[in-house]
């Protein structure tokens, strides 16, 4: 999760959001490249007098300055494409989850489990306990099993919401009468939090998002204390 004063991303956690910080570092490096390029060349024109009429009206100077842009642009829009098919892409899931959007909290739903939900709600500053995040624990948390696919679904009984975890590279609205669904799969154990990412009312703010991804006999045993 987040911690104070950071500037970057959170640690990846999963494939795509690793892909994600890859995409992000190569787009960065590419706009310190040109900028850097065009503080020169500005720096250049106010500090020296001297010109150059043959450099002014080439043609072969135009033709780079049209030619070279096109390349950048495919260079940035190549594995951009890349990224956005694999972030649709969805294999044979290991399991399914259903998120409901309410004003304002989560419901979850194991739609292969035939009475696996509940409702998670955020837990109020007063009932915390020591070591807990205030405004990002909830009373139910989302346990799903680490090293698999996971396909959610997400919508909203009410108004629009989003359903988002930095650290999975996730975030998916929740949309009123329409179905959205996205894949992830967690590398490794952890408690990722997230919140909603849609102004959705007064109480925004405090519907946070909790995944706890476990071993997958871990993830039986709870789900078999559920049932």
């Amino acid at each position: 999760m987040a911690y104070p004063m950071q500037l970057g991303f959170q640690d990846a956690t999963s494939p795509i959001m690793e892909e994600l910080l890859h995409f992000h570092d190569h787009t960065l490096m590419i706009v310190f490249l040109i900028s850097s390029l065009v503080l020169y060349v500005i720096s250049l024109m106010l500090t020296t007098k001297l010109t150059h009429t043959s450099t002014m009206d080439a043609q072969e100077v135009e033709t780079i300055w049209t030619i070279l842009p096109a390349i950048i642009l495919i260079l940035i829009a190549l594995p951009s494409l890349r990224i956005l098919y694999m972030m649709d892409e969805i294999n044979n899931p290991s399991l399914t989850v259903k998120t409901m959007g309410h004003q304002w909290y989560w419901s979850y739903e194991y739609t292969d489990y035939e009475e696996l939900s509940f409702d998670s709600y955020m837990i109020p500053t007063s009932e915390l306990k020591p070591g807990e995040l205030r405004l990002l624990e909830v009373d139910n948390r989302v346990v799903l099993p680490m090293e698999m696919t996971i396909r959610v679904l997400v919508s909203s009984e009410d108004v629009l919401h989003s359903w988002a975890v930095p650290s999975l590279g996730l975030k998916t609205d929740a949309i009123p009468g329409r179905l959205n669904q996205t894949t992830l799969m967690s590398t490794r154990p952890g408690l990722y939090y997230g919140q909603c990412s849609e102004i959705c009312g007064s109480n925004h703010s405090f519907m946070p998002i909790v995944l706890e991804l476990v071993p997958l006999n871990y993830f039986e045993k709870w789900s078999a204390s559920m049932l």
